[in-house]
Protein backbone atom coordinates (compact mmCIF):
# COMPACT_ATOMS: atom_id res chain seq x y z
CA UNK A 1 0.00 0.00 0.00
CA UNK A 2 1.46 3.37 -0.96
CA UNK A 3 2.35 6.04 1.60
CA UNK A 4 0.51 9.07 0.37
CA UNK A 5 -0.56 11.20 3.33
CA UNK A 6 2.07 13.78 4.26
CA UNK A 7 2.28 14.73 7.96
CA UNK A 8 4.90 16.01 10.45
CA UNK A 9 5.58 12.29 11.02
CA UNK A 10 6.52 11.95 7.37
CA UNK A 11 4.41 10.03 4.89
CA UNK A 12 1.89 7.71 6.50
CA UNK A 13 -0.25 4.97 4.88
CA UNK A 14 -3.23 6.27 2.94
CA UNK A 15 -5.61 4.08 4.99
CA UNK A 16 -4.43 5.87 8.15
CA UNK A 17 -5.71 9.23 9.32
CA UNK A 18 -3.93 12.19 10.87
CA UNK A 19 -6.06 13.32 13.80
CA UNK A 20 -6.15 15.72 16.70
CA UNK A 21 -5.94 14.41 20.28
CA UNK A 22 -9.05 16.10 21.64
CA UNK A 23 -11.27 14.38 19.05
CA UNK A 24 -10.25 10.98 20.41
CA UNK A 25 -9.97 11.31 24.19
CA UNK A 26 -11.89 12.51 27.21
CA UNK A 27 -9.67 15.32 28.50
CA UNK A 28 -9.55 16.56 32.10
CA UNK A 29 -7.26 18.44 34.45
CA UNK A 30 -7.45 18.28 38.21
CA UNK A 31 -8.50 20.82 40.85
CA UNK A 32 -6.38 22.44 43.54
CA UNK A 33 -6.30 20.57 46.85
CA UNK A 34 -5.62 22.13 50.24
CA UNK A 35 -2.15 20.83 51.13
CA UNK A 36 -2.85 21.26 54.85
CA UNK A 37 -5.34 18.37 54.54
CA UNK A 38 -2.93 15.94 52.86
CA UNK A 39 -2.08 12.80 54.79
CA UNK A 40 0.78 10.30 54.51
CA UNK A 41 -0.92 7.42 56.34
CA UNK A 42 -2.49 5.84 53.23
CA UNK A 43 -5.95 7.12 54.15
CA UNK A 44 -8.20 7.63 51.14
CA UNK A 45 -6.82 8.00 47.61
CA UNK A 46 -3.38 8.91 46.32
CA UNK A 47 -3.03 12.37 44.84
CA UNK A 48 -1.29 12.31 41.47
CA UNK A 49 0.77 15.48 41.32
CA UNK A 50 3.41 16.46 38.79
CA UNK A 51 6.12 15.11 41.08
CA UNK A 52 4.52 11.66 40.84
CA UNK A 53 5.08 11.42 37.08
CA UNK A 54 8.38 10.45 35.54
CA UNK A 55 9.41 9.38 32.07
CA UNK A 56 6.78 6.80 31.20
CA UNK A 57 5.57 5.76 34.64
CA UNK A 58 4.32 6.86 38.02
CA UNK A 59 6.77 7.53 40.83
CA UNK A 60 5.80 6.86 44.42
CA UNK A 61 7.77 7.02 47.65
CA UNK A 62 7.40 8.18 51.22
CA UNK A 63 8.58 11.69 50.40
CA UNK A 64 6.45 12.01 47.26
CA UNK A 65 3.17 10.24 48.07
CA UNK A 66 0.28 12.21 49.55
CA UNK A 67 -3.26 10.99 50.23
CA UNK A 68 -6.70 12.62 50.40
CA UNK A 69 -9.62 11.32 52.44
CA UNK A 70 -11.90 14.37 52.59
CA UNK A 71 -15.32 14.26 50.85
CA UNK A 72 -14.24 11.64 48.33
CA UNK A 73 -17.81 11.18 47.09
CA UNK A 74 -17.76 14.75 45.77
CA UNK A 75 -14.61 14.07 43.74
CA UNK A 76 -15.82 11.21 41.53
CA UNK A 77 -15.13 13.30 38.44
CA UNK A 78 -11.42 13.32 39.30
CA UNK A 79 -11.09 9.66 40.21
CA UNK A 80 -8.58 7.98 37.92
CA UNK A 81 -8.92 4.60 36.27
CA UNK A 82 -6.69 1.87 34.89
CA UNK A 83 -5.35 2.72 31.38
CA UNK A 84 -5.67 6.48 31.94
CA UNK A 85 -2.76 8.48 30.51
CA UNK A 86 -1.43 11.35 32.61
CA UNK A 87 0.80 14.20 31.44
CA UNK A 88 2.68 16.63 33.67
CA UNK A 89 2.18 20.21 32.51
CA UNK A 90 5.00 22.03 34.33
CA UNK A 91 8.71 21.84 35.06
CA UNK A 92 12.07 21.52 33.34
CA UNK A 93 11.08 18.07 32.00
CA UNK A 94 7.67 19.16 30.73
CA UNK A 95 6.56 16.82 27.96
CA UNK A 96 8.81 14.03 29.22
CA UNK A 97 6.85 13.26 32.39
CA UNK A 98 3.88 11.08 31.56
CA UNK A 99 2.42 7.79 32.78
CA UNK A 100 0.04 4.96 31.95
CA UNK A 101 -1.97 4.03 35.03
CA UNK A 102 -1.96 0.48 36.34
CA UNK A 103 -4.17 -1.15 38.95
CA UNK A 104 -1.36 -0.78 41.50
CA UNK A 105 -1.58 3.04 41.16
CA UNK A 106 -5.22 3.15 42.27
CA UNK A 107 -7.26 4.53 43.93
CA UNK A 108 -5.98 7.92 42.88
CA UNK A 109 -7.21 11.47 42.27
CA UNK A 110 -6.19 13.94 39.58
CA UNK A 111 -4.54 17.17 40.80
CA UNK A 112 -4.12 20.54 39.08
CA UNK A 113 -1.42 20.94 36.40
CA UNK A 114 -1.74 17.25 35.52
CA UNK A 115 -3.78 16.31 32.45
CA UNK A 116 -5.76 13.07 32.14
CA UNK A 117 -6.40 11.54 28.73
CA UNK A 118 -8.94 8.71 28.62
CA UNK A 119 -9.08 7.08 25.20
CA UNK A 120 -12.44 6.82 23.41
CA UNK A 121 -13.59 3.52 21.91
CA UNK A 122 -11.86 4.07 18.55
CA UNK A 123 -8.44 4.69 20.14
CA UNK A 124 -6.31 2.08 21.92
CA UNK A 125 -4.95 3.72 25.08
CA UNK A 126 -1.59 1.94 24.99
CA UNK A 127 -1.07 3.01 21.37
CA UNK A 128 -1.62 6.61 22.46
CA UNK A 129 0.72 6.11 25.43
CA UNK A 130 3.58 5.13 23.12
CA UNK A 131 2.95 8.21 21.01
CA UNK A 132 4.05 10.32 24.01
CA UNK A 133 7.39 8.50 24.06
CA UNK A 134 8.27 9.70 20.56
CA UNK A 135 10.52 12.54 19.50
CA UNK A 136 7.54 13.89 17.54
CA UNK A 137 5.75 14.72 20.80
CA UNK A 138 8.89 16.17 22.39
CA UNK A 139 9.60 18.30 19.31
CA UNK A 140 6.01 19.58 19.46
CA UNK A 141 6.36 20.46 23.16
CA UNK A 142 9.63 22.26 22.47
CA UNK A 143 7.73 24.57 20.11
CA UNK A 144 4.61 25.25 22.19
CA UNK A 145 5.95 25.37 25.77
CA UNK A 146 6.60 28.65 27.55
CA UNK A 147 10.29 29.49 27.95
CA UNK A 148 10.14 32.13 30.70
CA UNK A 149 10.22 31.08 34.34
CA UNK A 150 9.05 27.49 34.88
CA UNK A 151 8.33 25.88 31.48
CA UNK A 152 4.74 24.73 31.05
CA UNK A 153 2.24 23.63 28.44
CA UNK A 154 -1.44 24.51 28.34
CA UNK A 155 -4.62 22.47 28.01
CA UNK A 156 -4.86 23.64 24.41
CA UNK A 157 -1.31 22.54 23.65
CA UNK A 158 -2.13 18.98 24.72
CA UNK A 159 -5.52 18.91 23.01
CA UNK A 160 -4.19 20.16 19.67
CA UNK A 161 -1.38 17.65 19.23
CA UNK A 162 -1.94 15.70 16.01
CA UNK A 163 -0.83 12.11 15.51
CA UNK A 164 -1.05 9.20 13.03
CA UNK A 165 -4.27 7.25 13.54
CA UNK A 166 -4.34 3.73 12.08
CA UNK A 167 -7.39 1.43 12.20
CA UNK A 168 -8.06 0.11 15.72
CA UNK A 169 -6.88 -3.50 15.06
CA UNK A 170 -3.55 -2.15 13.84
CA UNK A 171 -3.28 0.15 16.88
CA UNK A 172 -3.81 -2.88 19.12
CA UNK A 173 -1.16 -4.93 17.35
CA UNK A 174 1.41 -2.11 17.44
CA UNK A 175 0.76 -1.60 21.15
CA UNK A 176 1.13 -5.35 21.80
CA UNK A 177 4.51 -5.48 20.05
CA UNK A 178 5.88 -2.49 21.94
CA UNK A 179 4.46 -3.77 25.24
CA UNK A 180 6.27 -7.08 24.77
CA UNK A 181 9.56 -5.20 24.36
CA UNK A 182 8.76 -3.11 27.45
CA UNK A 183 8.21 -6.28 29.47
CA UNK A 184 11.69 -7.56 28.57
CA UNK A 185 13.13 -4.14 29.42
CA UNK A 186 11.46 -4.21 32.84
CA UNK A 187 12.67 -7.75 33.50
CA UNK A 188 16.24 -6.82 32.54
CA UNK A 189 16.13 -3.71 34.74
CA UNK A 190 14.91 -5.84 37.66
CA UNK A 191 17.87 -8.19 37.13
CA UNK A 192 20.24 -5.21 37.17
CA UNK A 193 18.69 -3.91 40.39
CA UNK A 194 19.15 -7.31 42.07
CA UNK A 195 22.78 -7.50 40.95
CA UNK A 196 23.41 -4.01 42.30
CA UNK A 197 21.93 -5.04 45.65
CA UNK A 198 24.20 -8.11 45.61
CA UNK A 199 27.23 -5.93 44.84
CA UNK A 200 26.35 -3.52 47.64
CA UNK A 201 26.05 -6.38 50.12
CA UNK A 202 29.33 -7.90 48.97
CA UNK A 203 31.13 -4.58 49.32
CA UNK A 204 29.83 -4.09 52.84
CA UNK A 205 30.95 -7.61 53.79
CA UNK A 206 34.32 -7.75 52.01
CA UNK A 207 35.45 -4.19 52.81
CA UNK A 208 34.92 -4.78 56.53
CA UNK A 209 35.72 -8.48 56.97
CA UNK A 210 37.85 -9.26 53.92
CA UNK A 211 38.33 -12.68 52.37
CA UNK A 212 40.69 -13.91 55.08
CA UNK A 213 44.32 -14.93 55.51
CA UNK A 214 45.84 -16.96 52.70
CA UNK A 215 46.99 -20.41 53.74
CA UNK A 216 48.19 -22.42 50.77
CA UNK A 217 45.53 -22.23 48.08
CA UNK A 218 42.79 -21.18 50.50
CA UNK A 219 41.76 -18.12 52.45
CA UNK A 220 40.92 -18.68 56.13
CA UNK A 221 38.45 -16.10 57.52
CA UNK A 222 39.83 -13.42 59.80
CA UNK A 223 39.08 -14.07 63.47
CA UNK A 224 40.78 -11.04 65.03
CA UNK A 225 39.45 -7.54 64.46
CA UNK A 226 40.27 -4.05 65.72
CA UNK A 227 38.62 -0.66 65.95
CA UNK A 228 39.71 1.93 63.39
CA UNK A 229 38.67 5.39 62.15
CA UNK A 230 36.45 3.60 59.59
CA UNK A 231 34.99 1.00 61.96
CA UNK A 232 35.99 -2.56 62.85
CA UNK A 233 38.45 -4.14 60.42
CA UNK A 234 40.68 -7.24 60.44
CA UNK A 235 43.68 -6.87 62.76
CA UNK A 236 46.16 -7.38 59.90
CA UNK A 237 44.77 -4.43 57.90
CA UNK A 238 46.06 -0.88 58.07
CA UNK A 239 44.33 2.48 57.84
CA UNK A 240 46.30 5.22 56.12
CA UNK A 241 45.51 8.81 55.10
CA UNK A 242 44.70 9.09 51.40
CA UNK A 243 47.78 11.13 50.59
CA UNK A 244 49.99 8.20 51.70
CA UNK A 245 48.36 5.71 49.30
CA UNK A 246 48.54 7.85 46.16
CA UNK A 247 51.40 9.19 44.06
CA UNK A 248 49.56 12.28 42.85
CA UNK A 249 46.63 14.48 43.81
CA UNK A 250 45.95 16.87 40.93
CA UNK A 251 43.33 19.58 41.26
CA UNK A 252 41.40 20.71 38.19
CA UNK A 253 41.99 23.87 36.24
CA UNK A 254 39.73 26.45 37.86
CA UNK A 255 38.15 27.45 34.59
CA UNK A 256 35.99 25.75 31.99
CA UNK A 257 37.60 24.01 29.03
CA UNK A 258 36.46 25.20 25.58
CA UNK A 259 33.65 22.99 24.33
CA UNK A 260 33.13 21.56 20.85
CA UNK A 261 30.18 19.57 19.53
CA UNK A 262 31.99 16.22 19.42
CA UNK A 263 35.56 14.96 19.60
CA UNK A 264 37.71 12.21 21.07
CA UNK A 265 38.56 14.43 24.06
CA UNK A 266 36.06 14.11 26.92
CA UNK A 267 35.60 16.83 29.55
CA UNK A 268 34.50 14.98 32.70
CA UNK A 269 32.37 17.14 34.97
CA UNK A 270 30.95 16.28 38.39
CA UNK A 271 27.63 15.25 36.78
CA UNK A 272 29.47 12.57 34.77
CA UNK A 273 30.67 10.69 37.87
CA UNK A 274 28.04 8.69 39.74
CA UNK A 275 28.04 5.53 41.87
CA UNK A 276 31.55 4.50 40.91
CA UNK A 277 30.95 4.83 37.17
CA UNK A 278 31.71 7.30 34.39
CA UNK A 279 28.36 8.47 33.02
CA UNK A 280 28.51 9.36 29.33
CA UNK A 281 25.10 11.04 29.24
CA UNK A 282 25.38 14.77 28.58
CA UNK A 283 29.17 14.49 28.14
CA UNK A 284 31.02 17.59 26.99
CA UNK A 285 33.97 17.57 24.60
CA UNK A 286 36.96 19.79 23.87
CA UNK A 287 39.50 20.13 21.04
CA UNK A 288 43.13 18.94 20.96
CA UNK A 289 44.51 22.25 22.21
CA UNK A 290 42.01 22.33 25.07
CA UNK A 291 42.90 18.77 26.02
CA UNK A 292 46.63 19.60 26.00
CA UNK A 293 46.14 22.64 28.23
CA UNK A 294 43.78 20.91 30.67
CA UNK A 295 46.12 17.92 31.07
CA UNK A 296 49.43 19.77 31.25
CA UNK A 297 49.97 18.76 34.90
CA UNK A 298 48.87 15.15 34.46
CA UNK A 299 47.17 13.11 31.74
CA UNK A 300 44.40 10.98 33.28
CA UNK A 301 45.36 7.37 32.55
CA UNK A 302 44.06 3.86 33.08
CA UNK A 303 44.10 3.15 36.83
CA UNK A 304 43.70 6.79 37.85
CA UNK A 305 40.62 7.78 39.85
CA UNK A 306 38.47 10.83 39.11
CA UNK A 307 37.02 12.37 42.28
CA UNK A 308 34.37 15.08 42.68
CA UNK A 309 35.04 17.91 45.12
CA UNK A 310 31.57 19.39 44.92
CA UNK A 311 27.98 18.89 43.73
CA UNK A 312 28.19 16.38 45.31
CA UNK A 313 31.48 15.83 47.10
CA UNK A 314 32.98 12.36 47.07
CA UNK A 315 31.74 10.68 43.90
CA UNK A 316 34.51 8.78 42.10
CA UNK A 317 35.26 6.46 39.20
CA UNK A 318 38.21 4.88 37.42
CA UNK A 319 39.50 6.39 34.18
CA UNK A 320 38.39 3.98 31.42
CA UNK A 321 40.80 2.23 29.10
CA UNK A 322 41.65 3.89 25.76
CA UNK A 323 39.78 7.07 26.68
CA UNK A 324 41.16 10.60 26.49
CA UNK A 325 39.70 12.62 29.33
CA UNK A 326 40.42 15.93 31.00
CA UNK A 327 38.83 17.31 34.13
CA UNK A 328 36.08 19.85 34.32
CA UNK A 329 35.78 22.21 37.27
CA UNK A 330 35.50 20.82 40.84
CA UNK A 331 37.22 17.57 39.83
CA UNK A 332 40.38 15.98 41.27
CA UNK A 333 42.69 13.31 39.84
CA UNK A 334 44.00 10.65 42.25
CA UNK A 335 46.82 8.37 41.09
CA UNK A 336 47.13 5.33 43.42
CA UNK A 337 50.53 3.97 44.45
CA UNK A 338 50.51 0.41 43.09
CA UNK A 339 52.99 -0.64 45.78
CA UNK A 340 50.43 0.23 48.45
CA UNK A 341 46.95 -0.07 46.98
CA UNK A 342 45.47 -1.47 43.75
CA UNK A 343 43.47 0.95 41.63
CA UNK A 344 40.38 -1.25 41.53
CA UNK A 345 40.40 -1.73 45.29
CA UNK A 346 40.99 1.98 45.89
CA UNK A 347 38.08 2.88 43.64
CA UNK A 348 35.82 0.36 45.40
CA UNK A 349 36.76 1.72 48.81
CA UNK A 350 35.98 5.30 47.77
CA UNK A 351 32.41 4.23 46.90
CA UNK A 352 31.95 2.34 50.19
CA UNK A 353 29.81 3.40 53.12
CA UNK A 354 32.90 3.90 55.28
CA UNK A 355 34.48 6.27 52.75
CA UNK A 356 31.21 8.14 52.23
CA UNK A 357 30.94 8.78 55.98
CA UNK A 358 34.56 9.97 56.17
CA UNK A 359 34.04 12.30 53.18
CA UNK A 360 30.79 13.64 54.65
CA UNK A 361 32.49 14.45 57.95
CA UNK A 362 35.15 16.46 56.12
CA UNK A 363 32.79 18.24 53.73
CA UNK A 364 31.47 21.77 54.19
CA UNK A 365 28.39 23.50 52.88
CA UNK A 366 24.71 23.04 53.72
CA UNK A 367 22.97 23.07 50.34
CA UNK A 368 25.92 22.00 48.16
CA UNK A 369 28.59 19.90 49.89
CA UNK A 370 32.22 20.41 48.94
CA UNK A 371 35.55 19.11 50.18
CA UNK A 372 38.92 20.84 50.11
CA UNK A 373 42.15 19.29 48.83
CA UNK A 374 43.69 19.24 52.32
CA UNK A 375 40.68 17.33 53.64
CA UNK A 376 40.84 14.88 50.72
CA UNK A 377 44.43 14.13 51.72
CA UNK A 378 43.26 13.15 55.22
CA UNK A 379 40.48 10.72 54.18
CA UNK A 380 41.25 7.46 56.06
CA UNK A 381 41.69 4.54 53.65
CA UNK A 382 41.68 0.86 54.55
CA UNK A 383 44.75 -0.96 53.26
CA UNK A 384 44.64 -4.77 53.39
CA UNK A 385 47.61 -6.80 52.11
CA UNK A 386 47.90 -6.47 48.33
CA UNK A 387 47.00 -10.13 47.74
CA UNK A 388 43.76 -9.69 49.70
CA UNK A 389 42.98 -6.43 47.91
CA UNK A 390 43.23 -8.35 44.65
CA UNK A 391 40.88 -11.12 45.81
CA UNK A 392 38.33 -8.63 47.11
CA UNK A 393 38.45 -6.68 43.85
CA UNK A 394 38.08 -9.85 41.75
CA UNK A 395 35.02 -10.99 43.70
CA UNK A 396 33.23 -7.66 43.39
CA UNK A 397 34.34 -7.13 39.79
CA UNK A 398 32.73 -10.42 38.77
CA UNK A 399 29.35 -9.05 39.88
CA UNK A 400 30.11 -5.69 38.26
CA UNK A 401 30.84 -7.46 34.97
CA UNK A 402 27.42 -9.13 35.16
CA UNK A 403 25.86 -5.71 35.77
CA UNK A 404 27.67 -4.25 32.76
CA UNK A 405 26.54 -7.14 30.53
CA UNK A 406 22.93 -6.63 31.61
CA UNK A 407 23.23 -2.87 31.10
CA UNK A 408 24.48 -3.44 27.55
CA UNK A 409 21.51 -5.72 26.92
CA UNK A 410 19.19 -3.10 28.39
CA UNK A 411 20.56 -0.40 26.13
CA UNK A 412 20.18 -2.67 23.10
CA UNK A 413 16.55 -3.28 24.04
CA UNK A 414 15.92 0.44 24.42
CA UNK A 415 17.48 1.07 21.02
CA UNK A 416 15.29 -1.68 19.54
CA UNK A 417 12.19 -0.14 21.07
CA UNK A 418 13.06 3.29 19.72
CA UNK A 419 13.58 1.89 16.23
CA UNK A 420 10.33 -0.07 16.39
CA UNK A 421 8.43 3.01 17.52
CA UNK A 422 9.88 5.02 14.66
CA UNK A 423 8.78 2.37 12.14
CA UNK A 424 5.48 1.15 13.61
CA UNK A 425 3.97 4.44 14.78
CA UNK A 426 4.47 6.02 11.36
CA UNK A 427 3.39 3.02 9.29
CA UNK A 428 6.81 2.70 7.71
CA UNK A 429 6.61 -0.96 8.75
CA UNK A 430 3.15 -2.49 8.83
CA UNK A 431 2.01 -5.27 11.13
CA UNK A 432 0.04 -8.49 10.76
CA UNK A 433 -3.60 -8.16 11.74
CA UNK A 434 -5.83 -11.26 11.78
CA UNK A 435 -3.11 -13.24 9.98
CA UNK A 436 -3.02 -10.76 7.12
CA UNK A 437 0.11 -8.68 6.62
CA UNK A 438 -0.61 -5.04 6.03
CA UNK A 439 2.08 -3.77 3.63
Amino acid sequence: MSHSILSPFGKIPNDWEYQIIIDNVEFLTGPAFDSSLFNTESRGARLVRGINLTQGSTRWGEDKTKYWDVELNNLKKYQLAINDILIGMDGSLVGKNYAYLKQSDLPALLVQRVARLRAKSNLHSKYLYYMYATDFWLDYVEVVKTNSGIPHISNGDIKNFRFPFPPLPEQQKIAAILTSVDEVIEKTQAQIDKLKDLKSGMMQELLTKGVGIKQGDKYVPHIEFKDSPVGKIPKSWEVKPLNSVVLKIIDCEHKTAPYVDKSEYLVVRTSNVRHGELVLDDMKYTHADGYAEWTNRAIPSLGDVLFTREAPAGESCLVPENTKVCMGQRMVLLRPDANVIFSNFFSLFLTSEAASCAIYERSIGTTVSRINIEDIKRIPCIVPPLSEQQEISKAIQSVQNSILNKQEKLQSLKNLKKALMQDLLTGKVRVKVDNDLVV
